[in-house]
């Protein structure tokens, strides 16, 4: 038995020796034929070795199931514009907060020690419906509730590959002058959950960073959120980044992938960000208002509050500031708000919208499952 054994890793890794022969020899052709312009060489390297690993480490587990346990690692490229389709089965419903115990205990191996926000003691909004999706890559949970007498919706996402949370613009390119709907652009692209972004195409103010590469700066005035290569927010202050080369070195030294541009910081680890007197977002008047935070290593949550239904209110940014404190997140970052603030999950606008349906806009960031389509 152990001959065969021996023998067959033998056979498995000279074919693994020459499909990485083929993979090298197709590197070389794109970059001896001069490939897009649009991408370099090394972003096209590192897509096709990406996909390569996940290949053969997912092979090997099929191959050798039964003789030796090597877990299966699913991840995205960036470079891919649609991502997977989630499977329907894996959504779910709930009016009851503690008959959904059973998915934090099936979530355990996903959330890795993490604690979550949600919990079966939760107090949801009277009517209102908690929306779950649970796979081997991630695990979402979407819920109403008041808080100060706002009409808050939660989602909480647990990812397990940094590529999982991405960033879509309109038409497919930065600066395309296309606007949709959020819920188009959460469809079009297969999100398990999506969000309104920056809406950058509505003003120019801060750092933009799509596939790595800046866009534009202009950052006297705001503070800009970036998303790296272990999917961790990072930030850069108002007026720190004011140039292109700049932004660029910090863009190559921190690995990022993409940025949204709108703020302000709420909280940076340790460290609260005055807010008084932000460029942006009426900080002293009461609007929805939104913004994405991360509590843990790949692990988020989105906020929004709307007014919805009656008696309930919207929040100034200080007010929205004090809730997203209490949440206990390590990083919390403001999003544009108002009509643009959206929040999506299979496909459906959860929370109400400011004058009753959404604002077409160029952006979103959503999270994907990283499952392959039909597994």
């Amino acid at each position: 038995m152990k001959k065969v054994l021996l023998g067959f890793l033998k056979l498995v890794a000279i074919l693994a020796s020459i499909s990485l022969t083929a993979v090298f020899l197709l590197v070389f052709s794109l970059d001896s034929s001069g490939a897009d312009s649009h991408v370099s060489t090394n972003q096209v390297d590192v897509a096709i070795m990406d996909r390569f690993d996940m290949y053969m480490n997912n092979g090997l587990s099929d191959a050798l199931q039964g003789i030796l346990a090597i877990e299966k690692v699913y991840w995205l490229n960036d470079d891919d514009l649609v991502a997977p389709e989630p499977d329907q089965s894996k959504y779910g419903y709930s009016t009851d907060p503690t008959s959904l115990g059973w998915l934090l205990e099936d979530a355990q191996k996903l959330l890795d020690g993490q604690e979550t926000l949600f919990n079966t003691d939760i107090q949801i909004a009277p009517g209102s419906q908690i929306i779950y999706y649970f796979d081997d890559t991630i695990f979402a949970v979407t819920w109403k509730q008041i808080v100060d007498g706002g009409m808050y919706t939660f989602s909480e996402v647990k990812l397990a590959h940094p590529s999982q949370i991405r960033r879509y613009l309109a038409g497919g390119r930065y600066d395309s002058k296309i606007l949709q709907v959020t819920t188009h652009m959460a469809q079009s692209v297969n999100a398990v959950v999506a969000s309104s972004g920056d809406f950058y195409a509505n003003r120019r103010h801060g750092v933009i960073v799509y596939d790595g590469v800046v866009q534009r700066v202009n950052s006297w005035y705001v503070d800009t959120c970036y998303i790296d290569d272990k999917g961790d927010m990072l930030f850069s202050y108002a007026g720190e980044l004011t140039t292109m080369e700049e932004a660029q070195k910090f863009v190559d030294e921190n690995n990022i992938r993409f940025s949204m541009a709108f703020g302000p910081i709420i909280k940076d680890h340790d460290k609260l960000r005055d807010i008084s007197y932000y460029a942006l977002g009426q900080g002293e008047d009461t609007y929805p208002r939104a913004a994405l935070c991360q509590k843990g290593d790949l692990h988020y949550v989105v906020a929004i509050v709307n007014r919805e239904g009656y008696g309930y209110k919207t929040a100034t940014i200080y007010d929205f500031a004090d809730v997203i404190l209490d949440l206990d997140v390590d990083m919390a970052y403001t999003l544009d708000g108002g009509q643009t603030a959206v929040l999506v999950m299979n496909d459906r606008m959860i929370n109400a919208v400011l004058n009753g349906s959404q604002r077409a806009i160029s952006d979103i960031f959503y999270f994907a499952t990283a499952m392959p389509d039909g597994s």
